[in-house]
């Protein structure tokens, strides 16, 4: 069951040409969009469902640089700062607020955990410290629980996912942009080896330049276009609950739960570390790509097979321009939450702050993300398509560096210098790209 995420209504009109068409209304396709626009491009977004209907509106909504892999670092911290101006750039509220995020730590091996990202950090200035004895307390009251340290960021924030990437998408058109929803893109028109345009299933958009944002969509529009995208999806859980009066203001994760206040005053809630992944037929073909990262985080995967195996290997991978695909067939994802996973978050959470022990749920939820062998997005052009762009693959940590990944995207489209350093996202670093 989706959450109640904010309706963007269609423009009616399909533009013949465009500069720039953008696949996805995601928080990364939005963005995109939005930055474009402010550029003076002709942009048209196209939607195959609803603005934020996946997982841009299915996530914790974390807005942090803490705990980024190194490469994200950059992109991670332009985000941070495009977040904080995003309620007066749109105009509306995107739920950003810079509480602060906590990571808990119950035993020393954890501790180590952080202080190793830390070291690596250094070098990018990222406010954030770790925190003992009574300063834990201080920053985080409330624990039944004894924690021996904690990993700080202040200056780290949360937005609500549910009101952002529409919020984004209607400052876009302000700006000039066309939105249009339940509008699938059936693929790329290339002619004399570049993007001339794309076939959408209400008709054709001729355009300069197509930015793919389609989240965990991207590797089967990538397939029918000859293109080997190395990406799986994982699903992720989250339940809502009713308002709490006197629970943290805070974000923060533990070893088994992460939370993060809305701003009805209720909490998402999910539990950390135990992603489900379901065994389909891209499994089996993206093993050797995906075996370091399996063997190294093991336990933090719920492997089963379910009834996804065969859905996805009915799954159409083929098709030409002027057929119906699966983009059409099935207009929003919207899996099952794993209630066992959730029961587990619910449970240590109640153990460990009293205040979330007789917490009401509301709804519970899921979502399919989009993650790459070694969970870093692709923020990309092909090489042997010009005017096809890529963001993808943003394996969980999309909301957050959104913004960023949108601004940098823009300023590859357009041609400008970009904002942070592209090189760690390229696609051929994977072999199977290349």
């Amino acid at each position: 069951m989706s959450p109640p995420v904010d309706r963007v209504a269609s423009d009616s009109a399909l533009p013949s040409r465009a500069s720039v068409v953008v696949i996805g209304g995601g928080i990364i396709g939005t963005s995109t969009a939005l930055f474009l626009a402010e550029k003076g491009h002709s942009v048209v977004l196209c939607e195959k469902g609803e603005i934020g209907g996946e997982q841009s509106s299915r996530n914790w909504g974390w807005c942090r640089t803490m705990g980024r892999d190194a490469r994200e670092i950059p992109l991670a911290m332009e985000s941070l700062r495009l977040w904080r101006g995003m309620n007066g750039r749109v105009g509306r509220e995107t739920g950003f607020r810079q509480a602060g995020i906590v990571y808990l730590c119950e035993n020393e091996k954890e501790v180590a955990v952080q202080e190793a990202w830390l070291a690596q950090a250094r070098e990018y200035q990222v406010e954030a410290r770790l925190l003992r004895g009574e300063a834990v307390n201080d920053a985080i009251p409330g624990a039944a629980a004894s924690f021996i340290a904690a990993l700080h960021a202040p200056a780290d924030g949360r937005a609500e996912p549910v009101h952002a990437a529409p919020a984004i998408a209607e400052a876009a058109r302000a700006h000039g942009a066309t939105i249009l929803t339940n509008c699938a893109v059936r693929g790329l028109d290339i002619q004399g080896g570049r993007v001339s345009g794309v076939v959408t299933e209400r008709g054709r958009i001729a355009c300069d330049a197509a930015v793919l944002a389609g989240g965990a969509w991207s590797r089967l529009f990538c397939g029918n276009t000859g293109i080997d995208l190395p990406q799986l999806k994982l699903l992720g859980s989250v339940f809502r609950t009713a308002p709490l009066s006197g629970g943290p203001d805070v974000s923060a994760g533990g070893n088994v739960f992460g939370w993060r206040k809305r701003l009805d005053g209720g909490y998402n809630i999910a539990r950390r570390n135990a992603n489900t992944a379901d065994i389909t037929l891209d499994s089996f073909r993206l093993l050797r790509d995906y075996w370091p990262t399996l063997r190294q985080y093991y336990g933090e995967f719920r492997l089963r097979l379910s009834r996804r195996f065969i859905e996805e290997w009915r799954q159409r991978t083929r098709w030409t321009l002027d057929q119906a695909t699966p983009f059409e067939a099935v207009r929003v994802l919207d899996p099952v939450p794993n209630e066992k996973v959730l029961a587990e978050a619910r449970a240590s959470l109640s153990r460990m702050f009293p205040v979330f022990a007789n917490v009401r749920v509301v709804q519970s939820w899921a979502g399919l993300m989009d993650v790459t062998p070694d969970a870093v997005p692709v923020i990309d052009q092909v090489s042997r398509i010009p005017g096809f762009f890529i963001a993808t693959g943003f394996s969980g940590h999309g909301f957050g560096i959104g913004p960023g990944a949108g601004r940098l995207m823009a300023d590859m489209v357009a041609g400008d210098t970009p904002v942070v350093d592209p090189a760690p996202f390229r696609l051929d670093r994977f072999a199977r790209a290349r």
